[in-house]
């Protein structure tokens, strides 16, 4: 048996097909860089700025999810797959998210409303 797949590979991809993936993992660093160096920065200054604390959960659940779909579709290799496939694997885990998202919200709204002063007493 054949463990040396470097000359497989080599026979069946040119240096072209090469430079194209590694400029698209690049790419897809420089993004998530991007996007990671966004939800630190905001994290250390939006009492500065003035910015509502509502605003900034939100838009680090949009980030995260945006940094989930890159890593998923890129360093998962869902990307290539087909259409059907994509949505059979991507909606459940969408569904779950929003889901939990609701439910965190929900939840956390209705702490608030519970009178907890009889059981000071």
């Amino acid at each position: 048996m054949d463990f040396d797949r470097t000359a497989e590979y080599a026979h069946k991809h040119s240096e072209e097909e090469g430079k194209k993936v590694r400029k698209m993992i690049w790419i897809i660093f420089w993004v998530l860089l991007a996007v990671t160096t966004a939800e630190v920065t905001l994290g250390l200054v939006w009492q500065d700025m003035g910015i509502s604390w509502g605003l900034v959960k939100w838009t680090f659940i949009i980030l995260t999810l945006v940094k989930a779909y890159y890593i998923v579709m890129s360093y998962m290799h869902l990307g290539g797959e087909r259409k059907n496939f994509k949505m059979v694997v991507a909606i459940p885990f969408i569904l779950f998210a929003i889901y939990l998202i609701f439910i965190l919200l929900k939840e956390s709204t209705f702490l608030h409303a519970i009178d907890f002063s009889p059981l000071a007493d």
